[in-house]
């Protein structure tokens, strides 16, 4: 038995999975934890609201597509989205290390602002520490928001054998970006980060269709440990065509350069939608509107075989299981 905290269990894998029902969820029950959603649904009178919290410490705090100051902003706005709800506030607090330069403290800042008027939300409350020299990595922010639902039932209890699986665009972008300014990797392309606010995105989505059944955003741990997420213990599989796995050359090179598996990359402006086959067509379209789903692709459907599993159809013609993440293949990514 592990007894120390490692970076693993920060991965969004197996290990995180096992600290969060063995350690916290155990003495922090209730039913609203429970769910394990991105966002905690709440009654509020006769409306309900989505509200969620994150913490962002990805290493280094700039890179190729953006920051830790956009990325907090995209990431809380995206979790809220994805539960069908409207983004409205925001809190960012900020634990600075001492020695930070202003100039850098400035541009995260005005990211934050950026990235905030781009979705459509304003920033309300938040607070700021700063700490020793050493006892962070130049800063670290957590954001909280809020949101008003719209679109009320979205659940994996609702998915259903023959629903289909679309996703927005390539996938592993974000990790990737990370990783090259973070180890000094040069590619033949840049790879810039996937990370954007996806409301609008996702309002045409659920605009399109009342049969998505379905929507996460697959960050830490990937499209892999997403999709497991969602099919553990249902009593369907999760197929998916590896042909249909859209990556960009640069992401694909990489991927290749570094024996990497792009289904477990983190992607900070993907969503996967689950929805009902008759619909996919439909928010494809929608998907397809706006300038961060053109790249829109199926990548598999729910089906009866390997229930509580995913499995990938290669290009091969074979087929492997894929498990979730049981490791850390890239810490400190958000």
């Amino acid at each position: 038995m592990v007894r120390k905290i490692l970076l693993s269990h920060g991965s969004g894998g197996r290990m995180m999975h096992e600290l969060l029902d063995k350690f916290i969820l155990k003495e922090l029950d209730n039913e609203i934890l429970r769910e394990k959603k991105d966002s905690a649904i709440l009654a509020l009178g006769n409306k309900k609201f989505a509200f969620t919290t994150d913490s962002y410490v990805v290493d280094p705090i700039i890179f190729p597509g953006g920051d830790i100051g956009s990325l907090a902003v995209c990431g809380t706005v995206n979790d809220l989205a994805v539960c069908g709800a409207r983004p409205l506030y925001l809190s960012v607090s900020a634990i600075i290390e001492e020695g930070l330069e202003m100039a850098i403290l400035e541009r995260v800042i005005r990211s934050v602002r950026d990235a905030a008027k781009a979705a459509g939300v304003k920033v309300v409350t938040g607070d700021t520490k700063v700490v020793n020299k050493g006892s962070c990595d130049k800063i670290f922010l957590n954001a909280s928001g809020i949101g008003e639902i719209y679109y009320g039932g979205l659940s994996a209890d609702r998915i259903k054998r023959g629903d289909v699986i679309i996703v927005n665009g390539p996938i592993g972008e974000h990790a990737i970006s990370v990783l090259s300014k973070r180890e000094g990797i040069g590619f033949n392309t840049t790879v810039k980060s996937d990370s954007a606010p996806l409301n609008k995105l996702i309002t045409g989505i659920l605009g399109a269709s009342k049969k998505v059944r379905f929507m996460r955003d697959p960050t830490r741990g990937g499209v892999a440990t997403t999709l497991n997420e969602i099919v553990k213990e249902m009593p369907f599989g999760i197929m998916l065509n590896e042909s249909d796995i859209p990556l960009s050359n640069g992401a694909r090179g990489a991927c290749e350069l570094l024996g990497l598996d792009p289904l477990y990359l983190a992607s900070e402006g993907r969503v996967l939608v689950v929805v009902a086959k008759e619909d996919a067509g439909k928010v494809l379209r929608a998907m397809k509107r706006d300038k961060l789903g053109r790249k829109a692709k199926v990548i598999g459907c729910a089906v009866k075989e390997h229930a509580g599993k995913v499995f990938l159809n290669t290009v091969s013609g074979g087929k492997r299981i894929v498990d979730m993440l049981s490791g850390e293949q890239l810490p400190r990514i958000c």
